[in-house]
Parts: structure tokens; C-alpha cells; sequence
């Protein structure tokens, strides 16, 4: 078995930009990043109240991408949460299936599937990511614990062929996952925030710990698959090349109600651009208010 193993510290204050690889992440990376926008805790703690949502919540999304101008339907993705527990402890266990069609797997296979284990004060527990993705299939996960006033996070990223890379990161901030970000930070209030605010929060990603930047933009409606209008808050997901110039890597609309469910998401991407679109729900733990009648 082949084995390459590395050790990643992360100290207090050090920040990284992310380079967000869409080709490789496509549609997974921003369901977990779309809700991300909320005022994060600043500190250790990573524990939070979930004011947002309950055991039994499912959420189907339609994909499509864009092919020489033309939308194809690529596939579905579907997000449930259930109640579990975790070392004896109660907890949630989130699970995200994103499938592409045998149509779009002539533009490229997905098959992607990943679950997240967190307490039930939201603190990220454990991270699984099964990807499928062209040629390219990898598992990545991640064990959280927390120390003296710290997040301590061990990654592992398993190739096809059995190799693997290992590493450990710390943070005084929480350090969350794909998918425990979705969760806690759908609790957070993002109505003091002014278009144009940046906000940045740590990431385990398989291999390291990144930083990641969003952007307010403001308040939109949009209509879903479904046929229904939300009112949205908009948000894009920005990567900074060497010279500092910002790329918009994804923009995403999100419920303006206290679910913060995602409604909508474009993707822009090296060989052409991608969206998802809100299908059905069911299990929401709030009304949707922010249905435009």
C-alpha cells in the first residue's frame, strides 16, 4: 500500500486564502457553503443554539449544467438530516447524495456522497466525503476535538489505489466540515449585515484547513423549480488570484425566513457554468414566510 503522510500546523491569526477548485468540487463544495454567510462565533467555542431546523428535514435540488449554451439537466442532489447519536451522545447526522444523470455523465460523472456527524449543540464531531467526480475518486474525513481553548481537527484523504494523505490542524476558531457549517450556521442572523461585507471562516477540506471568503450582496426574489418565488439573500463564494483580484466562484440564494433553506446556485466553472434549483422540501422546521405571493 502506498502511503504519503504529512503534518499541517495552523496557529492562532495565520490566514489563508482558499483556491476553490470547482472542477474537482463542483456541486458538493457549495452545499456546504451556501448558508455559511451568518456571523460565525469568534472564539473556541463552537458549540450553538439550532434555531433552524429538526430530525426529519429533506431537501431535493435538480442540477443542470450549461453545454456550448444550452441547459442540460445533470442530475439530483438531496440533504436530509436525522437524529442519531455519536459516542453515546445524542447528535444530528447530516447526509448529502449528489447523483448525475448517465446523460450528463458525457460532460462529467458525479457521484458523490457525504455525511457529517455533530452534537447537539452543533459542534462539528465527524466529516465524510465519498467522491466520484470524472476519473478521480477519493474519500476524505475528519475527526473533531477540542483542547485547551483549541479545535483540533485529523484529516485523511484515501485514494482509488489505497494511497493516502494524513494531517493535523489547530485553530482557535471552530474549524467546521462541508456540512456542519451548513448546519450551524443556518441559526445565525445575517440582518445586520450591509451588501459588500466579507466574512471568513476556517474549513476542513480533506487534506488541510482553508480559509474561506463570502460576500453579501443583497436581497433578490427567485423562482425555484417548484414554481414558488422565495425572497432571498444573495451571497457569492469569491477565490483571489496572486495580484489580489477577486473571481466569483459561486453565487447562491438563500431563504429569507428563519430556515435559510438554499433556493438557488450558480456556478461558475472552467469548462462552462452549473445550477441548482429547489425541487420540494419537506420536514422544514419553520414556515417558509418568505414565499412571495
Amino acid at each position: 500500500m502506498k502511503t504519503r503522510k504529512r503534518k499541517i500546523g495552523i496557529g492562532i491569526g495565520i490566514i489563508r486564502t482558499a483556491v476553490v477548485d470547482a472542477r474537482r468540487n463542483l456541486i458538493i463544495g457549495w452545499m456546504a457553503l451556501l448558508t455559511a454567510f451568518f456571523a460565525l462565533p469568534a472564539g473556541a467555542q463552537c458549540e450553538a443554539k439550532n434555531d433552524a431546523f429538526q430530525s426529519g428535514e429533506h431537501v431535493m435540488y435538480d442540477l443542470y449544467f450549461n453545454w456550448k449554451f444550452v441547459w442540460v439537466k445533470a442530475g439530483l442532489a438531496s440533504l436530509t438530516t436525522n437524529a442519531t447519536t455519536y459516542h453515546s451522545q445524542p447528535a444530528y447526522r447530516i447526509n448529502l447524495l449528489a447523483l448525475g444523470s448517465k446523460r450528463a455523465d458525457f460532460f462529467f460523472k458525479m457521484r458523490d456522497t457525504l455525511t457529517c456527524v455533530i452534537g447537539e449543540k452543533l459542534e462539528p464531531r465527524y466529516f465524510r466525503k465519498g467522491a466520484e467526480e470524472g476519473k478521480r475518486y477519493t474519500v476524505d474525513e475528519a475527526w473533531f476535538s477540542y483542547k485547551d481553548g483549541l479545535c483540533l481537527v485529523n484529516q485523511k484523504r484515501t485514494y482509488r489505489d489505497g494511497a493516502f494523505d494524513e494531517s493535523e490542524a489547530s485553530d482557535s476558531r471552530c474549524i467546521y466540515d462541508m456540512l456542519s457549517i451548513l448546519a450551524q450556521a443556518r441559526s445565525y442572523d445575517p440582518a445586520d449585515y450591509k451588501v459588500g461585507d466579507k466574512i471568513k471562516f476556517p474549513m476542513a477540506t480533506g487534506r488541510r484547513v482553508e480559509e474561506q471568503t463570502l460576500i453579501y450582496r443583497g436581497k433578490e426574489n427567485v423562482k425555484a423549480e417548484n414554481g414558488v418565488t422565495y425572497r432571498c439573500l444573495i451571497f457569492s463564494l469569491v477565490e483571489y488570484d496572486k495580484k489580489g483580484k477577486e473571481k466569483e466562484v459561486i453565487t447562491f440564494f438563500v431563504t429569507d425566513d428563519l430556515n435559510h433553506l438554499p433556493v438557488r446556485l450558480d456556478l461558475f466553472l472552467n469548462f462552462g457554468s452549473a445550477k441548482a434549483f429547489l425541487n420540494n422540501v419537506t420536514g422544514n422546521r419553520h414556515p417558509l414566510t418568505s414565499i412571495v405571493k
